[in-house]
């Protein structure tokens, strides 16, 4: 999008499009889209809006109308919020519609793209501090090192509480009862609990029922099923209180119902579940550790296309929060932004298309940073070898790293500028290597396939 585009009236031609702002049930924002859950997706003039100054491409996928701007999008999103009464940010919302499986990609997505820029402050948080000590400018028993060190772990240790905040407001119910909840999880006054609980063996009761020895700081699946609860005790809650004295007592019940819950069967369902994801990882790393970067270092671009990527986000933060790193989300992630950003390198030195030489350059250097959409639906999708080129330097560098048992340990955005999440405090070098390598052999691979089976297309 160029510099000088006005946003106010690209929001407001937008909002139009689609059907009208009485069309918009919800719109949010990821790096490079605008995401809207539209009631009626067939009011929106696709082909318009296509073709509008501004736009990249349209995808209609998983429940939403996704537009991709590009890395301007938040300042779009402002402005279409500000024409809506700002009803991304309200609570509730229609359902959204299609398949079950649709549904849950919606609500996992709307639940985890709000929090996306914290955990990728954290995690350029955490590798800035790494790179300090790996340089030994920074020495890890200093107060620097302590600060820094607590500043990136302040998402993650909190993260049940900005769960909760999204997942509240996907789900339509009070996100600070939701916030009330996370914080539960992670008081230190029961923290302090099932310390003493495991030490003395005495179980931690309310009202007679067990409360299961687990601690919920870092955690993803716990909070999100009590939110999940929240959702329909809230509103029953509701109901069944004295108007007169509604304000009082629905938080109240909701709380108290949903907090005992949370604490004594959702809680530890979610910590098994979590574990058992981890086991199942462990597992997968003992067996075949090649096998999901290198699937995802080819197959990527094609979940980027229908929004189904995002499915991939909370299992490589809970492998994160349960093992302390992820084998197998973010190594095949990273292999596939860095071919795609390759493969379109390549046309812009080859091509003897002006207008495509600065397309591809400006996007390839976007994507090998680790925001693929702009290069996937402005090059990689339109130039069949381009496809070609990114799924084999994708899969070849992913299969490198899962070989190498290549760990990321802080996430971030998957790219060359969060290399150094592949810094471990505690972890050998060579890990941070092995990740540098895999993607010079996904750029290497990917770029020599593009530029040998690139040719500009005749003009007749």
């Amino acid at each position: 999008m160029a510099k000088q585009t006005n946003y106010g009236e690209l929001a407001q031609k937008l909002i139009e499009l689609v059907g009208g702002a009485d069309n918009i049930s919800n719109v949010t924002h990821c790096a490079t889209r605008l995401r809207f859950n539209l009631k009626d997706e067939g009011k929106a003039d696709t082909d318009t809006i296509k073709g509008t100054g501004g736009v990249m491409g349209v995808v209609s996928a998983s429940g939403q109308y996704q537009i991709i701007i590009g890395a301007e999008v938040p300042q779009v999103h402002r402005e279409v919020a500000s024409r809506l009464g700002d009803i991304s940010s309200a609570a509730g919302g229609d359902a959204p519609k299609g398949s079950l499986v649709n549904r849950i990609i919606d609500t996992i997505t709307g639940i985890f793209t709000p929090i996306l820029p914290a955990l990728t402050a954290a995690g350029m948080i955490k590798a800035v501090l790494a790179l300090l000590v790996a340089f030994k400018w920074v020495d890890n028993s200093s107060s620097t090192y302590q600060v820094i060190n607590f500043m990136g772990d302040a998402t993650f240790y909190f993260l049940p509480i900005l769960l909760a905040n999204s997942a509240a407001r996907k789900l339509g119910c009070n996100p600070f009862l939701a916030m009330m909840l996370g914080g539960i999880l992670i008081h230190p006054n029961f923290i302090n609990l099932v310390s003493a609980s495991k030490e003395t063996g005495e179980a931690i009761r309310i009202f007679g029922l067990p409360i299961y020895n687990a601690t919920y700081a870092s955690s993803v699946i716990p909070i999100l099923l009590g939110v999940l609860l929240m959702a329909w005790v809230e509103p029953w809650a509701t109901k069944i209180s004295p108007k007169p004295i509604r304000f009082f007592t629905a938080p109240l019940i909701t709380m108290f119902v949903v907090g005992i819950a949370t604490l004594c069967v959702l809680g530890p369902i979610g910590y098994v579940v979590s574990n058992g994801i981890a086991f199942v990882v462990n597992k997968l790393g003992e067996l075949a550790p090649w096998l999901v970067p290198t699937l995802l270092g080819v197959f990527l671009p094609f979940l980027v296309m229908t929004g189904t990527h995002h499915a991939l986000t909370p299992i490589g933060i809970n492998n994160r929060m349960t093992l302390g790193f992820d084998t197998i989300i973010y190594p095949g992630q990273l292999a596939s932004n860095v071919a795609q950003g390759a493969a379109a390198l390549a046309v812009s030195i080859k091509t003897h298309d002006s207008e495509r030489k600065q397309l591809c350059s400006a996007t390839g250097i976007t994507a090998v940073c680790g925001i693929t959409e702009p290069v996937l639906y402005g090059v990689t999708m339109k130039i069949r070898t381009n496809m070609i080129a990114a799924m084999a330097g994708g899969g070849v560098g992913g299969f490198f790293m899962g070989l190498m048992g290549t760990k990321n340990f802080s996430g971030g955005s998957p790219g060359l500028l969060t290399l150094p999440s592949y810094i471990g405090l505690d972890a050998p070098m060579s890990n941070f290597y092995f990740a540098c390598i895999g993607a010079a052999i996904a750029f290497v691979v990917s770029f020599a396939v593009s530029f040998v089976l690139y040719k500009d297309e005749k003009k007749g």
